[in-house]
């Protein structure tokens, strides 16, 4: 029997998970588990395909260890619980695949110089997407290796909606709007076109609300808009990130205020949205426990920014049929898809309480003008199923 592996390896966390593939050569989740505190106190959790703890481990002094010494403990540790299964490859979520990368593609060195040119675009993520893949090559030199990109479903944004108001030569150049989350939309997809065929080739808007949050907007199952934009700090306002803003607040704080190009990246990126606004923290649950009115605060300018957004998205596809919710707030905060749903009657959505607060599948009041789900997104499960794919088309 053989298996491949997730990775997504951010800047201080490492999400995993191990398939073993079927007779029919579908992917069946065996482990997955998350790296976490990478630089600082690094922790690992590992549970198995039913939630079950598998192991722990902490590294109370490990400081100085850094992505790959850890990659390279994980990826014992996989061998082992693998046991006689062989590993044929791994896929690896890389945020930005530019103008040229649309669909996932195996790696090589051309191919890991091209994704080095992108890091600029991306500098929070892609150096780390690329550090893993490095890792790998070093523990594993004849490993395969697949690069799936967050941008790649976005592709089908029609042309106008890819251009900044700014000279053609920049355009030329690459700044442009790209889109993210297209892991997750891809799997949303694929699951929307599994329980309801006929919703999936209408009109639908995503809400992948968690820490980072964006909507994409779907006609027939593809990109016809999205929020996010040039970096994945545009478009909602997310737990520590702004989201979109006046242009001009980036030269107030430079020119007016004197701080550096690295203190409004911090800012914008660490110091923003649920947490800034809240001073509380990033976290919806956190808030949502809170008295404060700060948090109150935080939260109604969270779900209004979600519905301003949806109403441009309704624009770009001239109706909508429905929405569904996912991502670590879409999924489990029945509180925000309730503020959010009130603000939606004039689209004539009107919401299940009871299935809403149960968090059930649909939770559309059956009366409701619009379909509304919850779907769990899953993001290595869509870089597994990528993966196999290159894998079948370089070994049929």
């Amino acid at each position: 029997m053989t298996a491949i592996a997730a990775l997504n390896s951010g800047s201080s966390s490492i999400k995993f998970a191990l398939y073993t593939l079927d007779e029919a050569q579908e992917p069946q989740l065996s482990a997955r588990g998350k790296l976490e505190r990478i630089g600082e106190a690094p922790a690992l959790r590992v549970v198995d395909g039913q939630g079950a703890p598998l192991m722990a481990q902490e590294w109370p002094d490990g400081a100085g260890l850094t992505h790959a010494d850890l990659l390279s403990q994980l990826f014992e540790w996989a061998q082992s619980h693998l046991d006689q299964r062989q590993l044929i490859g791994i896929g690896h979520r890389v945020v930005h695949g530019g103008g040229r990368f649309i669909e996932p593609c195996l790696v090589d060195a051309p191919v890991l110089a091209a994704l080095d040119e992108l890091c600029p675009l991306a500098p929070l993520h892609q150096p780390h997407n690329l550090a893993a893949i490095h890792a790998i090559a070093d523990i594993a030199p004849h490993l395969p290796q697949v690069a799936c990109f967050d941008t790649g479903f976005h592709h089908t944004l029609p042309a106008v909606a890819t251009r900044f108001a700014l000279p053609r030569a920049w355009h030329d150049k690459g700044l442009r709007r790209y889109g993210f989350h297209g892991l997750s939309y891809a799997y949303i997809a694929r699951q929307l076109a599994m329980v309801d065929p006929a919703l999936a080739q209408g009109r639908v808007i995503v809400a992948h609300l968690g820490s980072g949050a964006s909507l994409c907007a779907m006609q027939g199952g593809q990109s016809v808009d999205t929020s996010m934009g040039f970096t994945a700090l545009d478009g909602l306002m997310m737990g520590t990130r702004c989201g979109s803003l006046d242009p001009g607040v980036v030269l107030h704080l430079q020119q007016q205020e004197g701080l550096s190009a690295a203190a409004v990246e911090h800012m914008f990126y660490h110091d923003s949205g649920l947490l800034g606004v809240s001073g509380i923290a990033s976290d919806m649950r956190t808030l949502e426990a809170s008295a404060a009115p700060e948090a109150a605060e935080a939260i109604d300018l969270f779900c209004w920014r979600v519905v301003r957004e949806i109403g441009a998205l309704v624009a770009s596809l001239g109706g909508l049929d429905g929405i569904v919710f996912t991502a670590g707030i879409g999924e489990n905060s029945a509180a925000t898809r309730a503020r959010i749903t009130a603000r939606l009657g004039w689209l004539g959505a009107k919401l299940n309480d009871s299935a809403n607060q149960t968090h059930a599948p649909i939770i559309s009041a059956p009366d409701s003008a619009l379909s509304l789900r919850v779907i769990p997104t899953d993001e290595e499960k869509m870089i597994a199923l990528e993966t196999l794919s290159v894998l079948k088309g370089q070994h049929p």
